[in-house]
C-alpha cells in the first residue's frame, strides 16, 4: 500500500509544478523587434581549423540560438493566445523548436510552425493547457519526446507524412484529444505515445508501423477498436491496458506475428494471450493453446467474473489479472511455474485462490489489496512470499506458512486487519521483512511447532505476533 500512497504524493506534487505556467518568463517587449547578443558560447563545429559559434538571442518575444547559418528557437516569452513562430530571424530559416520552449504557455490557444521548422524538441509544448490547435507542417521530420503532453484542451491533431516515428509520451494526457491520423510513413509509436488521452475514441495503425512501444495507448478509456496491420512486428507489455472500452482487437491476416480470434489478441501460434479487451464482460475460457498469459492480458477487465486457466499454461505474468474487480475466484493449474508481481491485485471481490504445488515463489503485490480474499492455501514448494504479496487482504483471518518458506518479504501481510492465526511449520523461523505482519488485528498470533524456542518463548512477541506453541 505503501507504494500507492508514494505515487499519489508524485501526482500532487507534479501538479504543483505545472501551476507555475509561464511565471518565469522574460518580460514580453514592447520595442520594436531587435538583436539583444546575450551570450556566445562555442558549440564545438570547426571546419579547416575554423570554429563556428552559436549565439544565444533575443528579438521580440522569442530567445533563440544562432549557428551561423539557421534559427533555433529556445523561449517563447510573450503571453499571446495565437502565435506564429517566424520562418526567418535576420533572414536566416527557423529550422527547430527548442526543448520546453513553449512549456506552461497557459495562455497559448493556436500556434502556427513555419514550414522552414524540421524539429520539434523535448516537451516543448507542455503543459499548454488553453492549446487547441497547433498546424505542423509537412516540413518537420522530428517530434520528439513529450513534445504536446499534457496539452489538455487540443483536440485533434494531424502529424505530417514527413514525421517517420511517434516517440516517447509527445501526445500523453491530452484529454480532450478525441481522434488523431497517423500518416503512413510512421514506422514506430512510442511508449506512453497516447496514454491517459482519456477521450480518444479511435486511431488508425497505418501499414508502416512495425513497432508500438509499451503503454502507448494505456488509459484510453473510450477507445472502442483498433486494428493492427500485417506490418507490425512487435507489441509491446501493457500497450492497450486501461482502454476500459476496447470492444476488440483485429490483427489483419497477414500478419507473421499476431493474431486476433473474436476480438481477442494472441501471438501468431495462439501460444500466448496478450490482451483481452476491457469492456468484454461475463466468463472465458481460455483456449487450450495457451501456454503463457501475457503482461496485464487482463487488467481492468471489470466485467470479467469467471476465468478458466487450462492445464496447458505454464506461467502468468504481472498485471495478468490486475483490477477485474467482479472476479470472485480462480483455480490455478497444477503446471503453471510462475506467477507475476501483482497478477491478481487489486481484485477486490476474489474470495479465494488455490495456489499449486509447481509454483515456488509468490512475488512482490500478487494478491495486493484483495479485500474479500477470506482463504489462500499456500503451496509446500513456496520457499519465498514478496513485498506485500498479500498486504489489504481485510477478509484473510488466518494462513499457513509451510515448511518451505525461508523468506517472507516487507509488508508481505501488512494491513490484513483481521488475521489473528498465523501457523509457521517450520521449526526454523524464515526471514522476516520489514513490517511484514504490521496494522494486522490486535493481539494475533505465530502458532509454531512445539518446542520450537528459535521464534522465542511462549507468550513473548516476535515480529508483532505473540508466540504460541501448536500440537505439531
Amino acid at each position: 500500500m505503501k507504494r500507492h500512497l508514494l505515487f499519489l504524493l508524485f501526482c500532487m506534487l507534479f501538479s504543483m509544478l505545472a501551476i507555475a505556467g509561464c511565471q518565469d518568463t522574460i518580460p514580453h517587449q514592447n520595442t520594436l523587434p531587435g538583436v539583444d547578443i546575450e551570450e556566445t558560447g562555442n558549440k564545438g563545429l570547426e571546419n579547416n581549423n575554423t570554429t563556428l559559434t552559436a549565439t544565444k538571442e533575443t528579438f521580440g518575444d522569442w530567445e533563440y540560438t544562432d549557428d551561423g547559418t539557421t534559427i533555433a528557437i529556445n523561449k517563447y516569452t510573450g503571453d499571446a493566445t495565437t502565435v506564429t513562430i517566424p520562418s526567418t530571424i535576420n533572414g536566416k530559416p527557423v529550422t527547430s523548436i527548442g526543448n520546453y520552449a513553449f512549456s506552461n504557455c497557459d495562455n497559448l490557444a493556436i500556434v502556427t510552425i513555419p514550414n522552414s521548422v524540421t524539429s520539434i524538441g523535448v516537451y516543448a509544448f507542455e503543459w499548454c493547457r488553453n492549446l487547441t490547435t497547433v498546424t505542423i507542417p509537412n516540413s518537420v521530420t522530428s517530434i520528439n519526446s513529450g513534445a504536446f503532453s499534457t496539452c489538455t484542451s487540443l483536440t485533434s491533431v494531424t502529424i505530417p507524412n514527413s514525421v517517420t516515428s511517434i516517440n516517447s509520451n509527445v501526445f500523453r494526457a491530452c484529454t480532450s484529444l478525441t481522434n488523431v491520423t497517423i500518416p503512413n510513413g510512421i514506422t514506430s509509436i512510442g511508449n506512453h505515445a497516447f496514454s491517459d488521452c482519456y477521450n480518444l475514441t479511435s486511431v488508425m495503425i497505418p501499414n508502416s508501423v512495425t513497432s508500438i512501444d509499451y503503454w502507448a495507448f494505456f488509459a484510453c478509456r473510450r477507445l472502442t477498436s483498433v486494428t493492427i496491420p500485417n506490418s507490425v512486428t512487435f507489441i509491446d507489455d501493457g500497450v492497450f491496458m486501461q482502454c476500459m472500452s476496447l470492444t476488440s482487437i483485429n490483427v489483419e491476416s497477414a500478419n507473421s506475428y499476431y493474431s486476433s480470434e473474436n476480438g481477442i489478441l494472441y501471438d501468431k501460434s495462439k501460444s500466448t494471450i496478450l490482451c483481452y479487451p476491457g469492456s468484454k464482460s461475463g466468463t472465458f475460457a481460455i483456449p487450450n493453446s495457451v501456454t503463457s498469459i501475457g503482461y496485464s492480458a487482463f487488467s481492468y477487465c471489470s466485467g470479467l467474473t469467471s476465468v478458466t486457466i487450462p492445464k496447458s499454461v505454464m506461467s502468468i505474468g504481472r498485471f495478468a489479472f490486475s483490477y477485474c474487480s467482479k472476479l470472485t475466484s480462480v483455480t490455478i493449474p497444477n503446471n503453471v511455474r510462475s506467477i507475476g508481481s501483482d497478477a491478481f491485485s487489486f481484485c477486490s471481490n476474489l474470495a479465494s485462490v488455490t495456489i499449486p504445488n509447481s509454483v515456488t515463489s509468490i512475488d512482490d503485490y500478487t494478491f495486493e489489496a484483495c479485500h474479500n480474499l477470506a482463504s489462500v492455501t499456500i503451496p509446500n514448494n513456496v520457499t519465498s512470499i514478496g513485498i506485500e504479496a498479500f498486504s489489504a487482504c481485510y477478509s484473510l483471518t488466518s494462513v499457513t506458512i509451510p515448511n518451505n518458506v525461508r523468506s517472507i518479504g516487507e509488508g508481505a501481510f501488512g494491513y490484513c486487519d483481521n488475521l489473528y492465526d498465523v501457523y509457521f511449520k517450520s521449526v526454523t523461523p524464515p526471514e522476516i521483512g520489514y513490517n511484514a505482519f504490521g496494522d494486522i488485528k490486535a493481539g494475533a498470533r505465530a502458532i509454531v511447532p512445539a518446542g520450537a524456542t528459535a521464534y522465542g518463548e511462549e507468550g513473548s512477541m516476535w515480529n508483532g505476533l505473540i508466540v504460541t506453541y501448536g500440537q505439531w
